[in-house]
């Protein structure tokens, strides 16, 4: 499976369970965020696995064990995705590539002063 193909997987599952969830008076808040996940997912998957936005999510680890994982604010980003009418899905997967940036680098070792 490509990279491409991952990150339209995740967002798919992620437009089911959208898809799935019944609240009352969402005024089709759940249906609108599935759909726009699921044109991300499309878009994901037409893109090169060499895009920059898919290098970029690659430097930052979310591809491990055969998956994609944005991570924690990765999550948050494409739950909310779909309730912002200007968020395409060219703009989502920027915003998980900044994010998984922003974590990898939290992650990385700081170097130690040197000692006097």
């Amino acid at each position: 499976m490509t990279r491409t193909e991952m990150i339209a997987d995740y967002l798919r599952a992620h437009a089911r369970r959208r898809i799935d969830r019944v609240d009352e008076g969402d005024c089709g808040r759940n249906a609108r965020a599935a759909v726009a996940l699921i044109d991300a997912a499309v878009y994901a998957a037409s893109l090169d696995s060499r895009a920059r936005v898919v290098r970029r999510l690659t430097a930052a680890g979310c591809f491990t064990d055969g998956r994609f994982d944005p991570g924690a604010e990765g999550e948050l980003i494409v739950r909310c995705h779909g309730t912002v009418r200007e968020a395409g899905p060219a703009r989502l997967l920027e915003a998980l590539a900044a994010s998984a940036e922003r974590a990898a680098a939290a992650r990385a070792p700081r170097p130690r002063p040197a000692s006097a």
